[in-house]
C-alpha cells in the first residue's frame, strides 16, 4: 500500500519544485481546518497510475470544506463553511488566482450572508459566483470582477418550507446549486425536499424563479447534491436522508421525476447517508458515494435515462463525502473524512466497475476534490 503523509507535504514544500509542468494535472484538496488540517492542499496527480506527490498548502484556517474552479481554470473559489469569518457576521467565500505554479494567491473575500456556506459554484460565463448556506437555507449571489476576485453581494435568495423529517427538515437547507450550460440556476434544497430553478433577469439584475420554480422530490429524500448528463436532458440527484439516487427527466421546458434508486444492496440493514454524485465523462455510468456503508454505488444508465445498480466498492476508509472522477475518466478518487484519507481506484472504462489501485493519502479530515488539468 502507497501512503503520503503530511509529513512528506511539508518536507517537499520546503525542498521546493511548485511549478508543473506543460499538461500536468493538479488535485486541489479542501478541508475542515477543526481538526487540523491547515487550509486547501495540492498534489501532483499521475495520470499513469494514480499516485499523488505533495506541491503546497494554502493556509485558510475558516473550513474550506467545498472549492470550485472557474471554467477558464484561472480562478478558485473556496467556502468558510464557519458561522461567523473573522471579518463578517456570517460564513464567506474566498476568491484565489490560479498561478502559473499552480499556487493559489488570495484576491479577495466577501460575506455571504448566511451561515456554514457548504457549497460554491460558478456560472458557465464566469460572471456569477453563488454559494449555498446550508444553515441558514439560502443563495448568495455574487458577481465577479474583472480580476477574477468578488464583489459584494448582489443578492441573498433565502429558500422557505419544510420536510418530512421533524428533525433534519424543520427548516430550509440549501445544499448545493449548478448552472445548466444555458444559465439556468439549480439549487438542491436539504431541508423542504426540493429543486428550486432560477434564471437571471437582466432588466432586475438580480435571480428570479424560472418557469418550472420547484420539483418537489419524496418525502424525506433530503436531495444533497446532482449532477447533469451530458446532454442536460437528465438530472442525476443524490439524496442524503433515504440514500437513493433520484432520476430527473426532462419533458418540454419542466424536469419530472422519473424513479429513486436505492444506493445500497437490498441485503444492508445498517444506517447509511447519501453524498455526492458524479457521471463518468462518457455519460454511461453514475456513480454516488455512501456515508455508512462506506462505499461507492456504481450505477449502469440505461437507454430511457434510467440507472441499474452494478457495484457498490468499499472506499478503504470512513465517511466518504465527496468524490472526483480524473479528466480522463480513468481514475475516482474518494475523500474519506473521518479516517482521514482520500483513496484512489481504477474505473473500467467498458464496465464502469471500480477496482482499489492500492494508492491512498492521509490527510486530516478531507471533504472536497478538484481537479486542474492544463
Amino acid at each position: 500500500m502507497k501512503i503520503i503523509t503530511q509529513a512528506i507535504v511539508l518536507n517537499a514544500i520546503l525542498l521546493g519544485g511548485c511549478s508543473p509542468s506543460p499538461k500536468d494535472t493538479l488535485l486541489y484538496i479542501g478541508t475542515y481546518t477543526d481538526t487540523g488540517s491547515e487550509g486547501i492542499y495540492c498534489y501532483q496527480f499521475n495520470k499513469e497510475s494514480g499516485e499523488m506527490t505533495p506541491k503546497f498548502i494554502t493556509p485558510h484556517n475558516e473550513n474550506p470544506s467545498f472549492l470550485t474552479i472557474s471554467p477558464d481554470q484561472k480562478y478558485l473559489y473556496a467556502v468558510s463553511e464557519v458561522t461567523e469569518s473573522p471579518d463578517f457576521a456570517s460564513g464567506s467565500v474566498s476568491a484565489y488566482q490560479v498561478l502559473d505554479s499552480g499556487e493559489l494567491e488570495k484576491i479577495n473575500q466577501q460575506a455571504t450572508g448566511g451561515l456554514h456556506p457548504c457549497h460554491v459554484t460558478v456560472s458557465p460565463d464566469g460572471q456569477f459566483v453563488v454559494a449555498s448556506n446550508y444553515s441558514s437555507g439560502n443563495l448568495s449571489c455574487f458577481e465577479r470582477q474583472v480580476d477574477g476576485g468578488l464583489k459584494e453581494m448582489m443578492q441573498l435568495i433565502q429558500h422557505a418550507g419544510t420536510g418530512a423529517d421533524s428533525v433534519r427538515q424543520s427548516a430550509p437547507h440549501a445544499h448545493s446549486a449548478l448552472f445548466t450550460s444555458k444559465g439556468l440556476l439549480i439549487s438542491a434544497d436539504l431541508g423542504t425536499d426540493q429543486l428550486d430553478f432560477y434564471h437571471y433577469d437582466e432588466r432586475g439584475k438580480e435571480f428570479q424563479p424560472a418557469e418550472q420554480a420547484s420539483l418537489e422530490m419524496n418525502p424525506g429524500a433530503g436531495p444533497r447534491h446532482f449532477a447533469f448528463s451530458p446532454d442536460e436532458q437528465f438530472i442525476y440527484v443524490a439524496n442524503e436522508l433515504d440514500a437513493t439516487i433520484s432520476v430527473l427527466k426532462k419533458e418540454g421546458a419542466k424536469y419530472e421525476l422519473l424513479e429513486s434508486v436505492s444506493s445500497v444492496p437490498a441485503d444492508f440493514s445498517g444506517v447509511n447517508y447519501g453524498a455526492d454524485v458524479h457521471l463518468s465523462p462518457n455519460g454511461r455510468f453514475v456513480y454516488c458515494s455512501n456515508r455508512g456503508h462506506n462505499s461507492i454505488a456504481v450505477f449502469e444508465r440505461l437507454d430511457d435515462g434510467r440507472i441499474r445498480l452494478l457495484q457498490t466498492e468499499s472506499v478503504r476508509g470512513d465517511w466518504p463525502r465527496n468524490f472526483t472522477l480524473s479528466p480522463d475518466g480513468r481514475f475516482l478518487l474518494v475523500a474519506n473524512q473521518k479516517s482521514n484519507n482520500i483513496t484512489v481506484f481504477w474505473v473500467d472504462q467498458k464496465t464502469g466497475l471500480l477496482t482499489y489501485t492500492g494508492n491512498q493519502l492521509e490527510l486530516m479530515a478531507p471533504v472536497c476534490l478538484q481537479f486542474l488539468e492544463r
